[in-house]
C-alpha cells in the first residue's frame, strides 16, 4: 500500500504525552496526602456538597426535555382505537 500524506499531521495529543502522566500521578499523590491529612474538613463539608448537588443536577440533567415550555400533552393521551375496540368486545361478551 502506498500512503501519501499530505504533511497535515495533528500533533500528538497532551493527554498521550508523558508529561501528562505525570501531572496525573502528582495530582494523585497531592489528592490522597489531602484527604488523608484533612479527612474531617472533607467530611464535615459532605453535607454542603450533597445540598450544592441538587442545583448542579436540576441544571446540568434537564439537557434531553428540550425546555420547559413546550411539553404538550402531559398525561393527556389518547386512547388507541384498538384498544378501545377490544374493551367493548369484552363488556359485551359477559
Amino acid at each position: 500500500m502506498n500512503h501519501q500524506h499530505d504533511g497535515h499531521e495533528s500533533p500528538p495529543s497532551f493527554w498521550s504525552s508523558r508529561y501528562a502522566i505525570g501531572l496525573v500521578v502528582i495530582g494523585g499523590v497531592a489528592a490522597y496526602f489531602l484527604l488523608t491529612e484533612h479527612l474531617a474538613h472533607v467530611v464535615g463539608a459532605l453535607p454542603f456538597l450533597l445540598l450544592l448537588a441538587c442545583p448542579l443536577m436540576h441544571i446540568f440533567m434537564h439537557g434531553g426535555h428540550g425546555g420547559h415550555g413546550g411539553h404538550g400533552g402531559h398525561g393527556q393521551s389518547k386512547p388507541d382505537a384498538k384498544k378501545t375496540t377490544e374493551s367493548r368486545n369484552e363488556g359485551d361478551s359477559r
